[in-house]
């Protein structure tokens, strides 16, 4: 728990833990994993608990065209401004059950302590909360990522986003109205954004700190590039007559690797899914999809590395005797988070004798696709050896508590005094 004895509005760890514990349920493994797809079976249910909750405590329950799931509790007049809070409950297949999770469960029990909080004082509140479940941040099972924040923010088309479909073909249209989350209502542009997240890298763990804010985010360039070879027998069919499309994608994948080592730590490269038609172990591929991601913090890095890897296709293509079409191509730009919300987190922090270590987010987050349209911010509480995606990743119990009672504190303060827009938009030292 937090070293402070006063906190402005004290949140309840045990029934912090008991949430967390009741989503887990949904997808979670006895191994510590968390299969909850976005739009899934399990992914409905734990939708279902969260707007159980929402009614249970008092929150209005919307959700929108993508699935977007939000509980508003009103503690100011209809036109306060709105400050939303949360994260998403998608995960990875075999993934962990702190990503994205954490936030949304923080975000319920903040906003509830502030509400008790203001409450008993007989105070009313400068703005309203709204918490928000984002559908699709992860990009496991419909491509692209931060669909659902990306659509709520205008970034991209809604019909668009409802065709994607998933390596089976079903669409995101048909997975909402299979899980009952194919909604109508019309939730508005929030006045901020505040998302709290498990850092997901070593840096606090190895620093030896609880807490960190991620000043800054990455942009990324996502291709989904097909090498299209020919099929043949892999018994009969001569090796220099072969136009083996698999061979074209390891020529690339380790080209990639070669360009992130051009640009020391400020580029990351991967090929994080390979689907091989037909699939079969005698015949020579036709086809082979290649999902690229291209990561930096510097838009003339990232535009460097794609202009690299272009040359590299050509260059896997001679090599292979194949040619390619580039099937999609995701862009998110990199930038920076609100400096008054960050400044508001590391005062908050230092009441608890925290540091606040400014970081870069390299892995997007739906606050990334919501700061084009208002201020935002993502706080980060230490993740044990740094790992996300996967089974081991953990964050103790002190330290959820530690980030969600920060979090409610930063709300509070905002409930007391008001969203100062001037200061948000001033810039960091």
């Amino acid at each position: 728990m937090p070293d402070a004895s006063s906190p402005s509005a004290p949140i309840n760890a045990q029934r912090l833990q008991r949430m967390m514990e009741d989503v887990s349920k949904f997808g979670g493994g006895p191994d510590g994993s968390m299969t909850r797809l976005t739009l899934s079976k399990e992914d409905g249910e734990a939708r279902d608990w969260l707007g159980q909750w929402f009614a249970q405590n008092g929150f209005e329950l919307a959700v929108d065209a993508i699935g977007n799931q939000f509980g508003k509790v009103a503690l100011a007049s209809s036109n306060a401004p709105v400050v939303m809070v949360g994260s998403h409950i998608d995960s990875q297949p075999n993934g962990g059950r702190f990503d994205g999770a954490l936030g949304v469960i923080a975000a319920c029990e903040a906003v509830l302590s502030v509400s008790e909080r203001l409450k008993a004082e007989n105070k009313l509140s400068a703005c309203n909360f709204q918490i928000v479940n984002w559908t699709n941040e992860e990009g496991a099972r419909f491509q692209p990522s931060l669909l659902g924040s990306s659509v709520f923010t205008g970034a991209l088309d809604l019909d668009w986003a409802l065709d994607r479909a998933d390596g089976d073909g079903i669409t995101v249209r048909q997975s909402l109205h299979a899980i009952g989350y194919a909604g109508k209502d019309k939730v508005e542009i929030p006045d901020a954004l505040v998302e709290l997240h498990i850092e997901g890298d070593s840096h606090l763990f190895n620093a030896g700190e609880r807490f960190g804010i991620f000043t800054r985010y990455w942009g990324a360039t996502k291709y989904r590039l097909a090498f299209l070879g020919r099929q043949a027998h892999t018994g009969a069919t001569p090796m220099a007559q072969r136009k083996d499309a698999v061979l074209a994608a390891a020529y690339l994948i380790a080209d990639l690797k070669d360009i992130a080592g051009q640009h020391g730590l400020d580029l990351h490269t991967s090929v994080g899914r390979l689907e091989v038609f037909p699939n079969s172990p005698n015949v020579v591929p036709a086809e082979a999809v290649l999902f690229i991601e291209l990561r930096s913090g510097s838009p003339e890095i990232l535009a460097e590395a794609e202009r690299k890897m272009k040359i590299r296709i050509d260059e896997a293509c001679a090599k292979a005797g194949v040619t390619y079409e580039v099937r999609s191509i995701d862009r998110r730009k990199a930038g920076s988070f609100a400096p008054g919300l960050v400044r508001l987190a590391e005062t908050v922090a230092a009441q608890y004798g925290q540091t606040s270590r400014h970081l870069d987010t390299i892995g997007g987050h739906d606050a990334v696709a919501v700061s084009d349209v208002c201020p935002a911010v993502v706080l980060a509480v230490q993740s044990r050896d740094g790992v996300i995606h996967h089974p081991t990743e953990y964050t103790s119990p002190d330290d959820q508590a530690l980030g969600t009672q920060i979090l409610a504190d930063m709300l509070y303060e905002i409930a007391s005094k008001g969203l100062k827009a001037a200061q948000i938009g001033e810039a960091v030292e």
